[in-house]
């Protein structure tokens, strides 16, 4: 997905820049921008998915979470002892 908008925002900027319309056209494109990224309808859709992207992760930690064991649990809510040996070798 960031590679498809990296690709479109070349699109446009090349667009912007090799016009031969010059400022006028660059000027009305910057004011469409502009009016979707404002518009209630786009700004309601993204706090939509915000919303579910949250409720999917917090699904998600609860579910993965009941299956950890209790010292990586413990590490992941920073209570670690210090005299942990955990991951490293005696040899």
């Amino acid at each position: 997905m960031r590679y498809k908008l990296t690709f479109v925002a070349g699109l446009a900027l090349g667009y912007v820049l090799g016009t031969a319309a010059g400022r006028e056209r660059y000027e009305r494109l910057k004011k469409s921008a502009n009016d979707l990224a404002h518009s209630p309808v786009v700004r309601n859709a993204a706090e939509t998915a915000a919303q579910t992207g949250r409720q999917y992760a917090g699904k998600a930690f609860a579910a993965v979470g009941d299956h950890l064991p209790d010292r990586m649990r413990a590490m992941a809510n920073g209570s670690a002892a210090g005299d942990d040996d955990w991951g490293t070798s005696n040899t």
